[in-house]
């Protein structure tokens, strides 16, 4: 008989894969587990119990979350849902107003901001400006491109085949544009139109091939003209895809009917996309031709000008980028989702990015040795954990990215990519996770619960879901105010001490004696298993042999209770200074090593030697763990 003891002592490579129970050999089967379930992972290795939700606000209905900072004091959440945007500063309501996109669309949303303005494209919408003023007063309008002496300087180009020419009737005034093959449709009116550099706008459609148009430039001639186009975006031909900002200028990213096209405005003039004779700060313009389709989804300015299409990521080189030097190079050929937009984001320096295909999420990074970007797979050993994400963002202040997943879970990942460290794990609540967005150093959610939309703040102080936090000079039994949770067993913590489950009835919950302060929500259950033990026995592997659970030491931090299974059912694990159980009196936390021991032989050499669940509204802190297992000869 050999005893064998293991210590573990960091989580940081987070949950791995099942597909990796035979990889004994690999660090990250070492420094992984085989569950972990609402746990925040720290860098240093530990883990522990994820901060509960407080409850903001019932949203209008399912949508999207977007941070908007003023300024380091001043910053706000949006909540765009069914034609409609609400404004939370603090967790508070300040502002609402009407909005065009539907709720199908904000899947598809867009967004960037310059100071007190906020970018909005979808393809099938204009794109609009947010602005706050103060406050309370936001105001939402289209995007206005300069105009210079009856010009409007944005992008324009030419749908037609190239042989396709224009004749116009006069060069001045109202006049008749006849073309050679049908280009004109109803939704042409009002829209631009430039001959020969000239620009007229239609006024009315007469026929596929005749509109009437009134001059905004002297035209040079009556003569039929093959240079002519007409403005990028419209009704007719769509609206832009994406867009950031990059070197000082506006960059857009693709059209519904311009997939494949950039276009950069002139520098430090945002809404002047004009190329005149291509000096070094006028606007700048071209497509991404190559052998695949390179529908552009997202652009993001990090090192380069980074390029994410449906086919291929791209990097847009030039420093400084001007019409003469700029440069194109396709960098790896990974593609984007194209029917949801996944805002990019920065780790480190690291553009992480969700893929079109397969459970991954790709870190775009450049590399000095090879002078190129690649495109590292960071969820390869966590990829059942992945399924196609809808939303994501990062907690700079926590190190941890979210990412909102279709069937209403959310993972987080711990990334400290100088350390090495990506750690996963999956945070599942009474409802699903719809989006997700940091607003300075607070991360809120948009959960659908029993059918309905609200709006949660992860809150480092609550140990419930969907909570709220009561306070009163006087104890008191009644409480009120928690009507979103009609009808729904709660959870309570009161005056520190976990009371009896109740039930919200008319928005109220009574106790059983008073209390100054109360926390009542959702119960969340936190998990953590570890990978089945991967020992060496004298003569080699032990897979396939018997192995006897001896003991389990658990490290533990500021915990004041412990639920186990050493593999003959949950237990609740006494500490020396307080009992067990349901407890009506605060309990004192426990920072130090508890050990329980273990009976019996395990034969199945896939099952874990323990697992820690529990809903009890209590702070949880795992730091390390040493297990004793005796093998047979």
């Amino acid at each position: 008989m050999v005893r064998i003891r293991s210590h573990k002592t960091s989580f940081a490579a987070g949950e791995v894969s099942p597909r990796l129970l035979g990889r004994g050999d690999l660090r990250a089967y070492s420094n992984g587990a085989g569950r972990l379930r609402n746990v925040f992972i720290h860098p240093t290795g530990g883990l522990n119990r994820r901060p509960g939700l407080r409850h903001v606000d019932t949203a209008r209905g399912d949508g999207r979350l977007v941070a908007f900072e003023f300024n380091t004091e001043q910053i706000y959440l949006l909540v765009f849902t069914d034609q409609h945007v609400d404004v939370y500063r603090d967790g508070v309501a300040v502002a609402d107003f009407a909005a065009p996109w539907t709720a199908a669309q904000v899947a598809q949303l867009g967004w960037t901001q310059s100071a007190d303005t906020l970018l909005v494209v979808h393809p099938e919408v204009p794109p609009k400006t947010v602005t706050r003023t103060s406050d309370s007063d936001w105001t939402i309008a289209d995007w206005v491109f300069l105009e210079e002496g009856g010009r409007i300087q944005q992008p324009a180009h030419k749908f037609a085949d190239v042989d396709v020419t224009l004749t116009p009737s006069a060069t001045t005034g109202t006049i008749t544009i006849t073309a050679s093959a049908d280009v004109f449709v109803a939704g042409h009116e009002n829209t631009r139109f430039r001959l020969v550099g000239k620009e007229v706008e239609l006024t009315s459609v007469t026929s596929a091939t005749q509109a009437q148009a009134t001059v905004k430039e002297t035209l040079t001639g009556t003569a039929a003209t093959k240079d002519w186009q007409e403005q990028a975006f419209s009704a007719v031909r769509g609206w832009p895809t994406a867009a950031c900002f990059h070197q000082d200028r506006l960059v857009i990213g693709g059209s519904r009917d311009l997939p494949n096209r950039l276009w950069l405005s002139k520098s430090a003039d945002l809404f002047n996309f004009d190329q005149g004779e291509g000096l070094d700060d006028e606007a700048i313009e071209f497509a991404i031709l190559s052998d695949q389709v390179n529908a552009v989804r997202a652009v993001f300015s990090g090192r380069h000008l980074q390029v994410f299409t449906s086919g291929a990521e791209w990097m847009v080189a030039g420093d400084p980028l001007t019409p003469t030097n700029v440069q194109l190079h396709r960098q790896t050929r990974i593609g984007s989702s194209v029917d949801r937009t996944v805002p990019p984001r920065d780790v480190d320096g690291a553009t992480l990015f969700v893929p079109r295909n397969g459970p991954e999420l790709r870190e775009f990074l450049f590399a000095d040795v090879e002078q190129a970007y690649q495109s590292r797979d960071v969820a390869m050993l966590a990829q059942h954990l992945i399924d196609s994400p809808l939303d994501q963002d990062y907690d700079t202040s926590g190190r941890l990215l979210h990412l909102v997943m279709t069937n209403g879970t959310l993972a987080t990942v711990t990334m400290f990519r100088a350390e090495q460290v990506t750690a996963w794990s999956l945070q599942e609540t009474d409802g699903q996770f719809r989006s997700v967005a940091v607003v300075g150093d607070e991360t809120y959610v948009l959960v659908q619960r029993a059918g309905v939309a609200l709006i949660e703040v992860f809150d480092p102080a609550l140990y419930v879901d969907s909570g709220l936090v009561g306070t009163s000079a006087t104890p008191k039994s009644t409480w009120s105010g928690l009507d979103h949770l009609e009808g729904r067993t709660v959870k309570v913590r009161a005056d520190s001490a976990v009371r009896a489950d109740a039930v919200v009835q008319s928005g109220v919950v009574v106790l059983d004696e008073p209390a100054s302060e109360v926390q009542i929500g959702l119960a969340f259950a936190h998990t953590v298993e570890p990978l089945p033990p991967a020992v060496q026995a004298a003569g080699g592997s032990n897979q396939g042999g018997r192995l006897r659970p001896v003991s389990a030491t658990f490290r533990l931090h500021e915990t004041p209770a412990l639920r186990l299974d050493m593999g003959r059912g949950f237990v609740d694990v006494p500490f020396k200074r307080f009992g067990a159980g349901v407890l009506d009196a605060p309990p004192p936390s426990f920072t130090g090593d508890k050990t329980v021991r273990a009976l019996g032989w395990r034969h199945d050499g896939t099952e874990p030697l323990w697992r820690i669940q529990q809903d009890t509204p209590l702070p949880f802190s795992l730091l390390s763990v040493v297990t004793e297992v005796s093998l047979n000869d």
